[in-house]
């Protein structure tokens, strides 16, 4: 009773106060009626957006001539139309939705003891339509910088700026890492046996296996090698320029050598190539050692070529090479002996040039190595001991014009005598 007469005094005490008051909180309680709809409508609007941008299409529609494609915008983005989506891929079993970086794993074998021999397979499928670029590595096991640009490549990979998809093999020669081996436990080279057998050797096996299981998802390859037997190559693109695609794709890599080579059969690159995939090989430097120049070197040119397939967008790709090379030929050792060089990969070579020498560790006689043709020094071996018939020295013989090469019969008679592939040929 007592607040009751409390607050009637304090009305009529301040009858123009309350009077105030009333009406600002009925104007108030106005203007909410009348804006909570547009807001409701307009936070529905935003959920239907976002309902519809994480639907994932089962498959990548086919855009018609009237179809909005991506529209780059001032700062590099693009604009992806609503209507065509990447569509989820299938690889060893499991499926990687577009928008998924994921890490699976490939059994490519068994050891003496019986236990399966695994190795890591690294997928970034992007959320925008695009090609399926395939990175493989260490097919001979001790060739350990292209295990670097798999993975320096992958971790700069986002899954939201990406058109397709990629597939990185860091190890594909798992037994052969182990050991810090070029070949396989039986003492086979794997890179001799794609696409290989079910019911061949073990080496066949393999390879069947990695080509079924892996290679035959890629619409490009690009298969990352070293020099081999102590010997180290200039960062060089090795690939048929006698298929469009293929030269297009060599040239894509930018800044370093291009040199055609048809590819040795039975070879991952040949293997692919007559699957109908365009393929090259990257040499970069030498085997058992982790050479960061190389690595950099290669991380920028799988960056570009990935450019010029339209699976990033930053800007226009290089596609000049630093030289075209349709013909090489290895230089050999005709005395036992230490060889000592006196030049250096990428040097440019004169016929005539002494390259190196080797000395006789019983008489101290020296003995210079001559080259006989002009070009550039592509490979060459480090400087060790040697016996007579060593390859020494890989000159490449620059061309006239680079593009298609149309074969003379001095050029298939060069390529006969050119087809010993153990001198640091992938």
């Amino acid at each position: 009773m007592k607040n009751h007469t409390r607050t009637y005094s304090r009305i009529f005490r301040h009858p123009k106060k309350y009077t105030y008051h009333r009406l600002c909180r009925l104007l108030f309680s106005s203007l909410l009626l009348l804006i909570l709809p547009s807001i409701a409508a307009a936070l529905e609007g935003q959920q239907e957006d976002v309902d519809a941008s994480i639907q994932i299409s089962p498959r990548v529609e086919q855009a018609g001539p009237d179809t909005p494609k991506n529209i780059p915008s001032k700062g590099g983005a693009t604009i992806q139309s609503k209507a065509v989506t990447q569509a989820p891929l299938q690889l060893l079993g499991e499926t990687i939705n577009p928008g998924v970086k994921k890490r699976l794993s490939w059994t490519l074998g068994h050891t003496f003891e019986g236990i399966p021999v695994s190795a890591p397979i690294l997928v970034v499928n992007g959320r925008h339509p695009g090609p399926t670029l395939c990175l493989t590595a260490a097919v001979h096991g001790d060739e350990i910088n292209g295990i670097a640009m798999v993975h320096r490549t992958f971790s700069a990979l986002k899954s939201s700026q990406l058109n397709g998809a990629v597939i990185g093999v860091p190890i594909v020669n798992m037994h052969g890492y182990r050991r810090s081996s070029r070949y396989l436990p039986d003492r086979r080279d794997l890179n001799r046996y794609f696409p290989g057998s079910p019911e061949g050797s073990s080496a066949a096996r393999i390879a069947h296996s990695f080509f079924q299981q892996v290679i035959t998802h890629c619409d490009a390859l690009v298969d990352l090698h070293t020099g081999s037997f102590h010997r180290t190559n200039l960062p060089q693109v090795r690939a048929d320029l006698n298929h469009p695609a293929t030269l297009e794709l060599a040239y894509s890599f930018g800044g370093v050598a291009v040199v055609h080579s048809e590819g040795i059969t039975g070879t991952l690159r040949r293997a692919a190539m007559d699957r109908g995939i365009p393929s090259i090989t990257l040499e970069a430097g030498e085997p058992k050692r982790l050479q960061l120049q190389k690595v950099h070197q290669g991380l920028k040119g799988i960056r570009n070529l990935m450019r010029k397939l339209a699976m990033v967008d930053e800007g226009e790709a290089r596609s000049i090479p630093e030289a075209v090379f349709h013909q090489t030929q290895w230089i050999r050792t005709h005395q036992a002996g230490i060889l000592l060089s006196e030049v250096s990969l990428g040097d440019p070579i004169k016929a005539g040039q002494q390259l190196g020498i080797i000395t006789n560790p019983i008489t101290n006689q020296q003995t210079p190595i001559i080259s006989p043709y002009d070009g550039q020094l592509l490979g060459m071996a480090l400087n060790q001991v040697t016996i007579p018939g060593y390859a020494a020295y890989h000159i490449g013989i620059k061309a006239d014009k680079p593009g298609f090469i149309e074969e003379s019969p001095e050029h298939v008679a060069a390529k006969t005598e050119m087809l010993d592939y153990s001198d640091g040929e992938e």
